[in-house]
């Protein structure tokens, strides 16, 4: 073990150091990417531009505005609205000139400007015309173009340079539309990368356990809480009205218009409007707590190993969906907060022959865990805990992970054919069967990347640990994980 790894366990709580294995193997974190990242480099769409000179640019712009209405006119603000004629594209430049009374606009010191007014789709050509006639400056030679323009943001100055070369004047806002900020995954990969070989090594060993006493395959979930100096993590997070919902951050950055409650920074109003931008910077957060303050520290929440096969037979079946080591470790943070909450039991426990919910402690690591308290017992389910796995969990996890607001996920091996974290296409020749698989052809299709989708209410952050020194745990390509 380094001593940088030495110094670590020194700060890790009391029932991580007791169930700890003396060996810890580094790894490398790689950032998940989102769904957008991998297949929207640009997307283009049309746009109506006109000129006009500078005094009557305000009443061409409200013409615009209101025929398309407020949210419709502020769907492009990466464009700049005005734009000067020697700032044009030279290809535009070239043809607008030879246009109407192009060369009076385009010759020396031009008091006029050139307006992008929307999108095609939310302008009707017949009725701007008709609005702009009404502006006494252009009605005489009313000019509208159709141009082709990038409908999201750019990543990179320099992608909104290129962009302002091919299209139109392109801002940078600092910002990733197509999924979280580089500096928030940069600045929040600091505080992860610290320890997550530690976790990822208990899950190996949780899910060797499993494996060794025939309960599961050797799959396994650790849940830890991550706290930062100088933040309040009591609590009850309150969902009212159920909006949709967007982490807080110390996970996500999403587009949303976040409206704050109490504790959770996370209920949310969807909105595409031109401040879709505007959001908590979860990396600023993390640097603003631990400045000038105490180290962070973690503690275990949960540990569980797969039980798929717990009183089940392995013959002709999948095992049991409800004992995947991801819904077991959730199930048993739960257990924790209605345990801290004494609640009395007024019906008599019913015994059944068969548990669905195998989220009892099975393995010795489990229920040492288990038996301690929940570090913030008022909080809800999981929300700002971190989840480690030895696989990338099966569509059904990644959904329940979404549902219990985890607050960022890392795993090691990929499952390219039953994984629901990542956003890379699956290869038709994935299965690594020697001959025609008896499932059918396997692979193709679109992965899913649910650990960051707009369409889903709850985002997170997420990374492929990657490590040469520590063994694989090989499991079939089709298993759920």
């Amino acid at each position: 073990m380094s001593d940088s790894m030495k110094e670590v366990v020194e700060t890790l709580d009391p029932v991580t150091r007791r169930i700890l294995p003396p060996d810890i193997s580094l790894g490398t974190l790689v950032p998940l990417k989102t769904v957008l990242e991998l297949r929207d480099n640009l997307t283009l769409g049309l746009a109506y531009v006109t000129r006009a000179p500078n005094k009557v640019t305000n009443d061409v712009v409200n013409i615009a505005r209101s025929l398309a209405g407020d949210d419709a006119a502020k769907n492009l603000p990466h464009l700049r609205r005005c734009v000067k004629p020697s700032d044009l594209p030279s290809h535009l430049k070239t043809q607008f000139m030879h246009e109407g009374n192009g060369r009076q606009v385009h010759v020396g010191k031009s008091n006029w400007l050139y307006i992008i007014l929307g999108r095609k789709d939310e302008l009707q050509y017949d009725e701007l015309v008709r609005g702009l006639s009404t502006v006494d400056d252009i009605r005489d030679d009313i000019f509208v173009a159709l141009l082709p323009v990038p409908l999201l943001a750019p990543t990179s100055q320099v992608q909104a340079n290129l962009w302002s070369q091919q299209f139109w004047q392109t801002v940078y806002r600092k910002n990733n539309p197509l999924g979280p900020h580089p500096a928030t995954v940069t600045r929040t990969e600091s505080s992860v990368s610290r320890d997550a070989s530690v976790w990822i090594t208990l899950a190996h060993q949780v899910a060797k356990k499993a494996q060794k006493e025939g309960i599961g395959e050797p799959i396994g979930a650790v849940i830890i809480k991550r706290t930062y100096p100088g933040k309040y993590d009591g609590g009850k997070v309150s969902f009212a009205k159920q909006a949709p919902l967007e982490s807080d951050m110390s996970n996500s950055e999403g587009n949303v218009r976040t409206s704050r409650t109490a504790q959770t920074g996370h209920v949310a109003d969807t909105d595409h409007s031109a401040d879709h931008n505007r959001v908590t910077e979860p990396g600023r957060d993390v640097e603003r707590r631990t400045k000038g303050m105490g180290k962070e520290t973690t503690q275990i929440v949960a540990i569980a190993g797969d039980a798929r096969w717990h009183q089940q037979e392995k013959i002709g079946h999948t095992g049991n969906p409800m004992a995947h080591a991801a819904l077991r470790a959730i199930s048993m943070v739960a257990q924790k907060l209605v345990r801290a909450e004494n609640r009395t039991q007024t019906q008599p426990q019913q015994v059944m022959d068969f548990e669905t919910f195998q989220d009892d402690p099975l393995l010795d690591d489990e229920r040492v865990v288990f038996e301690a308290e929940h570090p913030v017992p008022d909080g809800y389910l999981c929300h700002e805990l971190e989840l480690y796995m030895t696989h990338e969990p099966c569509t059904m996890c990644a959904m329940a992970i979404l549902h219990s607001r985890m607050g960022r996920i890392v795993f090691r091996h990929r499952m390219p054919l039953t994984g629901g974290m990542s956003a890379e296409d699956r290869d038709q020749d994935t299965c690594t069967a020697p001959n025609t698989c008896a499932q059918g052809q396997c692979g193709g299709g679109q992965g899913l990347g649910l650990h960051w989708r707009k369409e889903l209410n709850w985002t997170l952050l997420g990374w492929e640990w990657e490590s040469d020194q520590v063994e694989g745990l090989a499991v079939d390509t089709h298993l759920h994980a």
